[in-house]
């Protein structure tokens, strides 16, 4: 029988690390989650992650071949293969690429988790059939990757595209990376909590959000209570579209792409956020860009898209490998 040749794409997240083993034409063979552990070092998750792989290899020798390894993480250089002080993580600065390729054994091309998702959604899914378009992550960060003419913008120095990290406030909150007023910090799942918590605080509507305990406040109970009617809980929602729709007109009038896609976990509120943003951007744009920009949620459906992204990574670099 002839072996299948898969890559493996690894989406290391602030909280999550999702990775799957994903065919040429996007197919997704299989998926699998664990936490991040952002405090601990690197090798325990890469170390965490191989135990997985070798289980799948040894349920399925005869069927699959691994050529390559695509990475999407928080800070990494896709010239260096280093990854470089990420705010949601505690790892300092070291080559990521280099110690993953030791474990497996095989090449491995590294690239900002948000450019991956960029990448999955250019060749598998909302963006295919675009050149220009920008992706947002919204999930423990802000992240954003840039395709232009049909490919990724990298930038001089491989940073290009941290739209999280444009200070919306000089005075605002303190973010992971050292600056304050970052977008991320207001835009994110973190975000949104700390911005529930606040407006109840300041309301007397009454709020489903004070019956919740501080730490036990989430996105997605957020979304859940907002769904419901709550006031406040709707308020957030407004008060995060409204910094994410100006933040989108501002960009959107510095590229012009045809559309952004949004995707992660905040995402997944659906049109209590994006249809909201839609009318804050487009109210923020000038003549010549009115209506002709799209706000569109991720176009996969068969697995997550930075991981198929990640993996469209190692399908473009290591395919004659």
């Amino acid at each position: 029988m002839t072996m299948k040749t898969v890559m493996l794409g690894i989406d290391i997240g602030g909280t999550n690390t999702v990775f799957g083993f994903v065919q040429k034409n996007g197919n997704v063979i299989a998926e699998f989650s664990i936490p991040t552990k952002a405090k601990k070092p690197a090798d325990e998750l890469i170390k965490r992650i191989k135990i997985n792989v070798n289980d799948f290899f040894t349920k399925n020798a005869d069927k699959y071949k691994l050529k390559g390894i695509g990475v999407g993480a928080p800070n990494a250089n896709y010239y260096t293969g280093m990854i470089e002080s990420p705010p949601n993580l505690k790892w300092g600065t070291f080559n990521l690429a280099k110690a993953i390729e030791k474990q497996f054994k095989k090449p491995v091309k590294i690239t900002n988790d948000a450019n991956a998702s960029a990448l999955g959604e250019l060749l598998f899914g909302a963006g295919k059939g675009m050149k220009n378009f920008i992706i947002i992550t919204l999930g423990t960060g802000l992240g954003s990757g840039i395709i232009i003419d049909g490919k990724l913008l990298y930038g001089k120095n491989g940073f290009a595209g941290e739209l999280g990290h444009v200070c919306i406030d000089f005075h605002g909150r303190h973010c992971g990376c050292g600056k304050r007023g970052c977008l991320e910090c207001y835009v994110s799942a973190p975000g949104i909590v700390r911005s529930a918590i606040e407006l109840s605080a300041k309301r007397v509507s009454n709020s489903k959000i004070r019956e919740i305990p501080t730490e036990e406040l989430s996105a997605k109970k957020l979304t859940e209570i907002a769904k419901k009617g709550d006031k406040v809980a709707l308020e957030t929602f407004d008060y995060t579209a409204r910094l994410l729709g100006v933040s989108l007109a501002n960009v959107a009038m510095t590229i012009g792409p045809e559309a952004f896609i949004i995707c992660g976990g905040l995402a997944k509120s659906g049109d209590l956020l994006l249809k909201k943003t839609k009318e804050y951007m487009e109210s923020h744009l000038i003549k010549n860009f009115k209506n002709q920009i799209k706000i569109l949620p991720t176009g996969i459906s068969n697995g997550n898209s930075a991981v198929i992204g990640a993996a469209a990574l190692a399908w473009n670099e290591f395919l004659e490998v």
